[in-house]
């Protein structure tokens, strides 16, 4: 059960809100629900969500403006924004996350893939995030020991150079961020070596091949992101 943390839903669609509340509030969760951006703006406010699920289309502020309010209040700078989107063109989910946002789900939402989604993305919240981090990280049929550099899938090891396995510690480490390569150059790499592009795309090419092509995705003109 997950009493203490709070999520906030945000579409003008009353259907989806009553859809993603029962399945969150089965989960345990604190939820509450605004149908329009100028509602969201001021529930957030007074209820301060750890997590607020925020559909992109709606009419007067739309969840682009209404995300981009929040990044500017200091009361929101650790709060996780996960928007909705019946939208599948690549500028709107890149829009998404310039403005601010943490990740994005397709509509229409699958019920077990939405709920494994929310609680990948309320580990990256500081006040949520376990003392002491487990070294074990499972991930459908993957398994990162990240203290003995070890990964298995479906219990069978799969053998990784050094810096494939640190890119794929990287990227599995905060499921559904989007990692620039710029970051992962440089977290990865190190600022004194000098790589190119070629270098990380050999990598990713080389994971995709050992763990399989549905774990570490694409997205164009911002970087790679892990998800399962």
């Amino acid at each position: 059960m997950n009493p203490e943390i709070r999520v906030l839903i945000v579409d003008d669609e009353l259907d989806i809100i009553e859809f993603l509340s029962y399945n969150l509030k089965k989960e345990g969760y604190d939820v509450v629900s605004a149908q329009n951006g100028k509602e969201a703006l001021k529930i957030a406010k007074s209820f301060d969500p750890h997590l607020i699920v925020l559909d992109i289309m709606m009419p007067e502020v739309d969840g682009i403006e209404v995300c981009d309010r929040l990044r500017t209040d200091p009361q929101f700078e650790d709060t996780l924004i996960i928007f909705l989107t019946a939208r599948s063109e690549s500028f709107t989910q890149v829009t998404a996350l310039e403005t601010g946002g943490d990740d994005f789900i397709n509509k229409p939402i699958k019920p077990n893939v939405f709920k494994s989604r929310i609680k990948a993305i309320l580990r990256r919240h500081p006040a949520l995030q376990k003392n002491n981090r487990e070294t074990i990280n499972v991930y459908g049929d993957l398994e990162i020991n990240t203290e003995h550099y070890k990964v298995t899938k479906n219990g069978e090891p799969i053998n990784l150079a050094k810096k494939e396995f640190e890119l794929l510690a990287l990227l599995s480490s905060k499921p559904g961020k989007v990692f620039k390569r710029a970051d992962i150059m440089n977290k990865v790499w190190g600022h004194d070596v000098i790589v190119g592009d070629r270098t990380i795309d050999v990598h990713i090419r080389k994971l995709r091949e050992k763990i399989g092509s549905h774990y570490i995705y694409t997205l164009k003109g911002v970087g790679y992101k892990f998800d399962y």
